[in-house]
């Protein structure tokens, strides 16, 4: 699922509206990337948005 397991960003819905002013439905999904990082000391698989691996919220885990 596309959800950040940092700061809990998902998937949001939405409106396509096109010229006519017809409604479709739409979602927009992070930009969520799986990342080897140190969780509680020692590495772990997680799921970070970019956002979060740009901040530095996320330790990189070699």
């Amino acid at each position: 699922m596309a959800k950040c397991d940092i700061c809990g960003k998902e998937l949001v819905f939405g409106n396509n509206v096109s010229h006519s002013k017809r409604h479709s439905n739409r979602m927009w999904k992070p930009n969520v990337k799986r990342v080897k990082a140190v969780v509680n000391g020692s590495p772990k698989r997680i799921n970070a948005c970019t956002r979060c691996l740009r901040s530095g919220k996320v330790t990189r885990a070699v």
